[in-house]
């Protein structure tokens, strides 16, 4: 089942970015638009901060959290130690 498009154009394109990484989006949570899941889900990856990552619905810069979120997909250390 594919999932809703997130309302905000630059966050959407950031999403699409990390589901080409093999990154999971999950929408629905309390205060947040979603949450991204790393594919690899290591302990001793940054000591399992980026493995989950909060999508905002409405961040107050929305061109900054989009950076965040690539960021993130980017800095994963398994990720780039398979690259």
């Amino acid at each position: 089942m594919a999932r809703t498009s997130h309302p905000r154009k630059e966050i959407e394109q950031a999403l699409k970015y990390a589901e080409a990484n093999g990154w999971r989006i999950k929408v629905g949570g309390s205060h947040a638009w979603g949450s991204m899941f790393c594919p690899y889900d290591d302990g001793q990856c940054r000591g399992g901060e980026y493995c989950r990552s909060p999508v905002f619905s409405t961040p107050r810069s929305t061109g900054n959290h989009a950076r965040f979120l690539r960021r993130v997909i980017d800095n994963c250390t398994i990720h780039k130690a398979n690259s």
